[in-house]
């Protein structure tokens, strides 16, 4: 079955129109908090003329599914985003389907039907800017890289030079959003609201940042890595640092964590972090630093922007959605939840009549931890079918799983997929531990498709 499923809705029935011109909304990510978030599973039934199978199964109150929401904080947001559709992105090198959250800076996620390769491509990674990009140099092996504090010999090498030192290593690795899955909370945290399409899994090429630090000789003192890079603050004033987060000692020689400086056999694009960035796997993508300039050795935990306050940082105990935060039951956000996706058929697929299975792709990853299982519901929850998983390439790359459901009949259908990580921790059905950032919203993903 390929993304663009046929349309077989009746085109004699105005209303079944009307429906379809709704999924179609959905499939383009109109609605940002969730498919027809404004029909009931009433009117989807008057509209197609049809039943809806498993209705009775329908979540209600607290798990309520998102065919059936009715928020009505949500209401005029919803249908001005109806109205006005999602701003996709435009930029050369960059698929056209990518969506636009924000331009200052330029953030943009991948729905979720675009991350259907194993490999991501270049051009269907998402985007998360925090300054102004640099311009890049004519000379990229000039690039200069600077790693000091608690080291025993501070080290200044150019990338020309580190490709000399060691052989390069090629990994297929996850880099996700620290903030995916924000939309899905309520009341909403603020920042960027990305649903699932924070996430890719391009191949990076590079060498292992511990082969320079066992180069540097760290000191037994080093507790964090402090990391900075050549974008400029959007304040446009160049004392101020736009980013500098960092990782614990231990991560940062895992012999996964990379200076990269290509991306699925090409040069890294500037966009991406060219030509020089840190690849911190399974962890928010904000300590895989763009442009990296420097790297310098604490003593204690970082306190760079990005470090400290609820920036990218979560509560231990949980907190009263939105309360107030108390900083000092804050802790900085490490490995990434699990998360798993249907890639395949896309959401808002309108399929024939009579199709009574379907088949899936899709994939999920889980931080620092692996995939253990991946299960797709079609009755709400009610029963669960067990997907197939692929073997990951290496640690850090994402599980790619195939399968299939079974449909006793046509009507409209919610997929629901769930993905269970090594140390048996499940996605649950809504976003869980509110917190203001909206860090750790990996809730089921679900998808809508109309049969007959």
């Amino acid at each position: 079955m390929d993304n663009q499923s046929a349309s077989v809705l009746d085109e004699k029935s105005v209303r079944s129109r009307e429906l379809g011109d709704r999924l179609e909304t959905v499939s383009t990510g109109a609605t940002r908090r969730g498919f027809l978030e404004r029909v009931g599973l009433a009117a989807v039934g008057t509209a197609v003329g049809a039943t809806v199978p498993f209705s009775s199964g329908q979540p209600l109150n607290g798990l309520i599914s998102p065919a059936h929401a009715q928020d009505a904080k949500a209401e005029k947001p919803a249908a001005e985003a109806a109205a006005n559709g999602p701003q996709k992105l435009n930029m050369p090198g960059k698929d056209s389907g990518l969506v636009v959250l924000g331009d200052k800076p330029l953030v943009a996620e991948t729905p979720e039907h675009l991350l259907d390769d194993d490999t991501t491509p270049t051009s269907k990674l998402f985007i998360r800017n925090n300054g102004t990009p640099p311009e890049m140099p004519a000379d990229l092996d000039g690039w200069k890289l600077v790693i000091d504090g608690e080291v025993n010999a501070p080290l200044e090498i150019t990338l020309g030079e580190m490709k000399k030192k060691a052989k390069p290593v090629t990994h297929r690795m996850m880099l996700e959003c620290g903030g995916n899955g924000r939309s899905f909370y309520s009341p909403p945290a603020k920042g960027n609201q990305w649903t699932n399409g924070g996430a890719g899994c391009p191949e990076w090429t590079g060498i292992p940042l511990s082969e320079l630090l066992k180069a540097v000789g760290v000191k037994d003192s080093a507790v964090y890595t402090a990391h900075y890079g050549a974008d400029t603050h959007l304040s446009g004033d160049a004392s101020k640092v736009t980013l500098s987060r960092g990782v614990p000692i231990a991560k940062a020689m895992d012999e996964h964590t990379l200076l990269t400086w290509a991306m699925n056999g090409e040069p890294l694009p500037a966009i991406h972090g060219g030509p020089l960035r840190l690849v911190a796997p399974g962890w928010a993508a904000s300590a895989s630093h763009k442009w990296l300039t420097k790297i310098t050795i604490r003593d204690k935990e970082h306190d760079g922007p990005g470090m400290t306050g609820t920036s990218y940082r979560t509560p231990i105990k949980p907190m009263i959605p939105g309360g107030k935060a108390d900083l000092a039951n804050f802790k900085v956000l490490e490995s990434m939840p699990v998360r798993s996706i249907i890639s395949n058929p896309m959401n808002g697929a309108k399929l024939a009549a009579g199709t009574r299975e379907i088949p899936l792709r899709g994939a999920a990853w889980a931080g620092d931890l692996a995939v253990s299982k991946v299960d797709v519901s079609v009755d709400y929850g009610v029963s669960w079918s067990q997907m197939t998983l692929a073997k990951p390439t290496n640690k850090f790359d994402w599980t790619r799983w195939t399968g299939s459901v079974k449909l006793p009949s046509d009507g409209y259908y919610e997929l629901w997929v769930r993905a269970t990580d090594s140390n048996g921790a499940m996605q649950p059905h809504v976003a869980p531990n509110w917190n203001p950032s909206g860090y750790g919203g990996n809730p089921f993903h679900r998808i809508a498709v109309l049969v007959g």
